[in-house]
């Protein structure tokens, strides 16, 4: 990606959030060695299958898209077939839950570049999350009313893109077993078909 079309999916001095702002200023002043700063996205440019939140590597490589079952550092040689991971707010918010102007904000300066690079042939978008689900629904400019985020469902979008909605896969699902290990596989695995990357590649 060239710095040019890099700039529109990432600033990592980013500070159009306030309290987001204030919180990474706190961590990097107390954790001088934490990366507090805004989180790239990582993974191949104009990709099939763009996955929308914070993904388990080893469920990736499982499935044949991640070259390695997890990531150690930015040069540790891990990297994605026809897949790009983002988030749908950037920066870490105070107990991970982010505000509405938080999301919209992040959104409109960077989900909206990441979403139009991805593949109109076949390409697919997964949405870890209700946050990440009803953040693509607003960028595209659809109707929340029309895309209900349900786990493993499949919306058909009029771009002739698949939105595929999975629950995330935070400690607080998993441990109450709303989201099990074979429900988040269904859902990955199925985008990776959709999208035809990992061991789904025609």
């Amino acid at each position: 990606m060239t710095e040019s079309r890099m700039s529109e999916t990432y600033d990592r001095n980013c500070t159009n959030c306030p309290r987001l702002a204030e919180l990474l200023a706190d961590v990097q002043e107390r954790y001088p060695e934490y990366h507090a700063r805004p989180v790239p996205s990582f993974g191949r440019t104009s990709p099939r299958l763009l996955i929308v939140g914070l993904l388990l590597y080893e469920t990736l490589h499982a499935i044949g898209i991640a070259s390695r079952p997890q990531s150690i550092s930015v040069d540790d040689g891990l990297e994605l077939a026809g897949t790009r991971i983002t988030n749908a707010v950037k920066c870490l918010p105070p107990q991970n839950k982010p505000v509405a102007a938080e999301v919209n904000a992040c959104a409109s300066k960077f989900l909206v570049h990441e979403l139009a690079e991805v593949n109109r042939d076949g390409g697919v978008l997964l949405a870890l999350g209700g946050i990440s689900h009803k953040a693509i629904i607003r960028t595209l400019g659809l109707r929340q009313a029309d895309y209900r985020f349900a786990h493993a469902a499949e919306h058909h979008l009029p771009d002739g893109r698949v939105l595929v909605d999975s629950y995330h896969c935070s400690r607080y699902n998993t441990s109450t077993r709303r989201l099990t290990p074979d429900m988040f596989m269904h859902a990955v695995e199925r985008a990776a078909r959709l999208a035809q990357v990992g061991r789904f590649a025609s």
